[in-house]
C-alpha cells in the first residue's frame, strides 16, 4: 500500500537529521529520504503501517538483527523479493538521540554503496583514451542533444 503521508515523512526526516539536511522525494509509492544524493532511508507501508526503513550492508545487517528489525521484502511475480533496507528499532522512532547511531549505520551503507559502483575496465578506459587522443578516428557513437536517441555512425 502506497504511503500517502507526508507529516510522517517529515517526521522521518527531522529524525535522521543527525547526519545532516535531508530531502524527502516520492519513492517507490512511498517516500525515499536522502542526504547529499544518497538514499539512506525509504519509508512506505508494506501492509502492516508506515515504517522507516534504513539502507544497511554486510557489516551492519547483524547489528540490525540484533535490535528486532525486519529486512525490506516484497512479492515481485510471486517470488519474494528483498533490498538492502531493514525496519528503524522501535525505540530509535523517539528521538533524534536514539536515532543517531542507526542514522550513521545507513549513511555508511550508502557511502560503501556509492564506492562499489563499477568503475570502467582498464581496457575499456584504454580504448576510449585512444579513440579521444586520435585526431581522425571515427566515433562509435554520435551523441545528439535533444530527445532523439543517439545513432550509429557507418
Amino acid at each position: 500500500m502506497p504511503s500517502k503521508n507526508q507529516e510522517f515523512a517529515t517526521y522521518c526526516c527531522d529524525l535522521l537529521g543527525s547526519v545532516g539536511p535531508c530531502v524527502l522525494r516520492r519513492m517507490f509509492g512511498g517516500f525515499g529520504i536522502s542526504f547529499d544524493g544518497l538514499t539512506v532511508a525509504i519509508m512506505t507501508d508494506l501492509g502492516q503501517g508506515e515504517k522507516l526503513w534504513l539502507k544497511a550492508d554486510d557489516d551492519s545487517r547483524t547489528q540490525f538483527e540484533a535490535a528486532g528489525c525486519q529486512r525490506f521484502g516484497y512479492l515481485m511475480g510471486g517470488v519474494q523479493r528483498g533490498m538492502n533496507y531493514y525496519s528503524a528499532p522501535e525505540e530509535a522512532m523517539d528521538s533524534p538521540q536514539q536515532m543517531a547511531p542507526w542514522a550513521r549505520l545507513a549513511l555508511a551503507a550508502a557511502l560503501k554503496a556509492k564506492a562499489t559502483v563499477k568503475a570502467p575496465t582498464k581496457a575499456k578506459a584504454r580504448t576510449i583514451t585512444k579513440a579521444i587522443a586520435k585526431p581522425g578516428i571515427k566515433p562509435l557513437v554520435k551523441v545528439k542533444t535533444g530527445s532523439k536517441p543517439a545513432k550509429r555512425l557507418k
